[in-house]
């Protein structure tokens, strides 16, 4: 497996995260996303850090792949978790690496941060080559099932 380069992704990638996040939920949900809307979503991550931040892998002069993390405070662990979230690779780099550098970079950025106690991410149901990906990168199912009540999409 080929290692990619990882970065912190920067107001100048926001095109391609928009693109990505699109074609993410083409893919996984066969919905077509605004554009206008995906673009001030991404771009109010970077203009509000604290709420999370991406990373991106980069091959070749354009980007691979990206992730994006989000927090979760518990309580119960008295600590933070990490959500890896619009999770996408480029279809011509999947199964190369990719993911697996940006999760590594992620686990490397977390031991910076003493109060980060996990890991968590969600997965399509019928999607079993991520989840065997996210498995063999020491990832578990648990045993709670998230449930939405969405104010935007009609579901």
């Amino acid at each position: 497996m080929a290692r990619f380069p990882i970065r912190n992704a920067s107001i100048d990638d926001v095109r391609q995260l928009v693109q990505f996040n699109c074609a993410m939920a083409g893919e996984t949900e066969n919905i077509q996303l605004d554009t206008d809307v995906v673009t001030a979503g991404v771009a109010a991550l970077f203009e509000h850090p604290e709420r999370g931040f991406y990373v991106v892998a980069d091959a070749d002069g354009l980007l691979a792949g990206s992730l994006m993390i989000t927090t979760e405070w518990s309580d119960w662990r008295n600590g933070v978790f990490w959500w890896l979230q619009s999770v996408y690779v480029r279809p011509e780099y999947r199964r190369r690496g990719v993911y697996r550098s940006l999760y590594q970079f992620v686990r490397s950025m977390s031991e910076q941060h003493p109060e980060i106690c996990g890991f968590r991410l969600y997965v399509e149901r019928d999607n079993r080559r991520a989840q065997q990906t996210y498995e063999s990168l020491g990832m578990n199912q648990t045993p709670y099932l998230v449930y939405e009540k969405s104010l935007i999409f009609n579901n």
